[in-house]
């Protein structure tokens, strides 16, 4: 598999390990690992920030893919397959239009801003 087709994978892939990430027949495990890899994949900052040259870019191209590798390896193969398709059909009519799975990860990080605030004034 090419660059270009493993990125195309990927891009199925992590809305279905979401998918699988909510539904009751994954089993606990991979329920938190899927967790951590959608809050990977959507969290603003990276392990290594991005403006480090070479090694800014290593972890997307390392750290995700590899999270998302060990997560489908936990969910059981015909559930992880049936996500898959699920996931296709979001990309069907173009980029999904689901705005508010951003909103958790916005969240938190009005929550970090507002404490680190907090701790600097206290």
């Amino acid at each position: 598999m090419n660059l270009k087709e493993r990125a195309k994978q990927l891009k199925i892939d992590i809305p279905a390990v979401f998918i699988a990430l909510k539904k009751k027949e994954t089993p606990i495990i991979a329920k938190f690992l899927a967790g951590v890899t959608v809050l990977y994949a959507l969290s603003p900052i990276d392990l290594i920030p991005d403006f480090i040259p070479v090694l800014g870019y290593l972890d997307d191209l390392i750290i995700l893919p590899g999270l998302i590798a060990i997560t489908i390896k936990l969910i059981p193969k015909e559930l992880f397959a049936e996500c898959r398709i699920q996931a296709e059909e979001l990309w069907k009519n173009g980029k999904p239009k689901k705005w508010y799975y951003a909103l958790p990860i916005t969240i938190i990080w009005i929550i970090l801003i507002w404490i680190i605030i907090k701790a600097i004034w206290h």
